[in-house]
């Protein structure tokens, strides 16, 4: 009897830890979209929609994620717009990558002594000055922050080279959403937060407060002078079709008409009655080529991120500082895990601050910071305490500036101006074709060109006004970006698409994002989901280029005891909601079963659909 006794004791401790060692993870609040064909993973409905109908009629990815991009630009006017910016990552099915800079170049007329003699109007901005923040700096709303639409080029080129559909079978969507569509409440909010800037502008007006009111919910938004747009673009391919033309010189001609035709004159004379830089010789100079992205080798996986004119470097320059840690072994956000990877982030964000810039106007150390011995160099400056300096590296003689050694003056900024606007495409088929991107660009409050349609990018005012910075504002040259898609391979088959919104957050959130699922085991779902920390320990890209040193957000989610942790390590530690993370991410996962995952997070409305 005392045996069996024994025996059921036994049985019970071992039951009671198997059920303490299985505790159920956390309910996800989607579950991921997955199936054997294609997904689509982007910041709204209307967009994967546009995505699938592409898979759905025998497109391929890149097909679907141009279509993704146009319906985007147009439904998800909140966050970007046809005049914004499209930074893009391709890999074809021989499995080449390739990089589209979607970004457009500063106005010629430009220049940063013009800016730095500017004097900031009520259009441009509202608050006086304070201490502390950069003194010189650009509008951040208006038509001077305007650039030449990188978007356009960047979809037709993609298009053309890379994708099956036509451009009219592509932008379809995009024409029935500018016809009209039932607006949500993230959409009717972000109007009525720009309401007093909206109304001073024409053409905003008219499209964004028919009648004079904010649109509620549900009601139908209508675009008819960027549906004409679109659609003079589509007839312009028809023509060039029926001439004769190849498929891709008729996209060609579509560029064209777009850069060096009606469109361009368009903006130019718009431009000139309204105060504005951007002319037509700037659009007719505009247009972009593959190229190759930069890369790096992580334990077994290979990383590929656009260049140096955005910030996608940071994330591979933090990948090779914690190539020298175990970070599993560490444990999923213990603060270990989390310090680690915070203070490698900080002395890559330092880099990104002094030596980034548009590789075609400024010499920018390349090889030095992407190299795995400079890497092995930085690790050593982590040690157990929060650095609280900004820390850039030696990669090169008589490196720049870090801008926190310049001038300081800031500003406070009204919340409707503040640049937090960005959306996310990403798009895997069946044989292993990939699209990534993160449109940007042209977002609320929304500045149209006249009876284009088309809102113009307040992006300029990523330049600093730092004189000598490899990021001083030029005309012709590009301002660098946070936009950041990332593209990731495995020998195994594997292949993985992440993007989000978050400005200078975006890498920060992407990198955790892909080691919930390379380290972690999560499904695409469940990465996206799971709480992430944050750091402004960097110079903002935007608005004032506000700088907090020694700053750690961290989600409401985390384990009780994890922020006084952290404050014993010198971090300034700050609690945020789930909501208010900073980031929106997707990702879509290739597996090497043919299981294809998307994921896609839902405390900021993103969505993802699968086949």
């Amino acid at each position: 009897m005392t045996k069996l006794r024994v025996a059921i004791l036994s049985i019970l401790l071992l039951a009671i830890c198997l059920g303490q060692q299985r505790q159920p993870a956390a309910r996800l609040v989607r579950s991921p979209s997955r199936g054997t064909h294609g997904a689509v993973a982007a910041g709204s409905e209307y967009a994967t929609e546009a995505g699938m109908r592409m898979l759905f009629s025998g497109g391929n990815a890149v097909d679907a994620g141009v279509a993704a991009l146009l319906a985007a630009s147009v439904a998800e006017f909140s966050h970007l717009g046809l005049g914004g910016e499209a930074p893009i990552l391709i890999r074809t099915r021989d499995g080449k990558v390739y990089a589209i800079a979607g970004v457009g170049t500063m106005p010629k007329l430009a220049t940063a002594d013009y800016f730095r003699q500017h004097k900031v109007t009520d259009d441009e901005m509202l608050e006086p000055p304070e201490p502390k923040g950069l003194k010189a700096w650009l509008p951040v709303v208006g038509i001077l922050p305007a650039l030449v639409p990188g978007t356009p080029e960047a979809a037709l080129v993609a298009l053309r080279d890379f994708g099956t559909k036509s451009f009219a079978e592509a932008v379809e969507p995009a024409i029935e959403l500018a016809d009209g569509f039932p607006i949500d409440e993230m959409r009717s909010n972000a109007i009525a937060r720009s309401t007093e800037y909206l109304e001073r502008w024409p053409a905003s007006r008219r499209i964004f407060l028919p009648g004079g009111a904010v649109p509620r919910p549900g009601e139908i938004l209508r675009q008819a002078d960027l549906a004409r747009t679109l659609r003079s673009m589509v007839a312009v391919e028809k023509q060039a079709l029926a001439s004769g033309a190849s498929r891709g010189q008729a996209m060609d001609a579509v560029r064209d008409f777009f850069y060096r035709g009606d469109i361009a004159h368009r903006i130019d004379d718009f431009s000139k009655k309204n105060g504005g830089l951007l002319r037509y010789e700037d659009m007719a100079a505009f247009r972009i080529e593959p190229e190759a992205p930069v890369a790096t080798t992580f334990h077994g996986y290979t990383v590929y991120k656009p260049g140096f004119w955005s910030q996608g470097p940071a994330m591979i320059q933090t990948l090779d500082i914690l190539e020298g840690y175990d970070l599993r072994a560490m444990g999923l956000n213990s603060p270990q895990y989390i310090h680690t990877l915070v203070e490698a982030l900080k002395l890559a964000y330092a880099d990104r601050d002094t030596y980034y810039g548009d590789p075609k106007f400024v010499h920018i150390p390349e090889e030095r910071l992407l190299s795995k011995e400079y890497a092995a160099e930085r690790r050593k400056l982590i040690g157990d305490q929060a650095s609280l300096d900004f820390r850039p590296g030696n990669a090169e003689p008589n490196p720049p500036q870090h801008p926190f050694f310049s001038n300081i003056d800031r500003r406070p900024i009204d919340d409707a101006l503040k640049a937090k606007d960005t959306t996310c495409v990403d798009a895997i088929d069946k044989d292993g074709v990939a699209f990534s991107s993160t449109p940007s660009g042209g977002w609320m409050p929304t500045y149209i060109a006249g009876d284009t349609g088309i809102p113009l990018s307040q992006r300029a005012q990523s330049f600093l006004l730092v004189p000598g910075h490899p990021n001083e504002l030029a005309g012709g040259k590009r301002p660098r970006v946070t936009l950041s898609p990332t593209l990731v391979t495995n020998p195994d088959g594997t292949l993985i698409t992440l993007s989000t919104p978050g400005g200078d957050n975006q890498d920060q959130a992407l990198i955790q994002v892909l080691f919930d699922s390379i380290f972690f085991g999560m499904n695409a779902e469940a990465a996206v989901e799971a709480p992430r920390f944050q750091t402004d320990h960097l110079v903002s890209s935007f608005d004032n280029h506000a700088m907090r040193p020694g700053s750690l957000l961290l989600d409401e989610r985390m384990q009780p005891n994890l922020a006084a942790e952290m404050q014993n390590r010198k971090h300034l530690v700050e609690i945020r909601s789930r909501y208010n993370s900073g980031a929106a991410p997707v990702m879509i996962r290739f597996h090497p079963s043919g299981l294809i995952e998307a994921g896609a997070d839902p405390f900021y409305y993103r969505n993802s659909q699968a086949w």
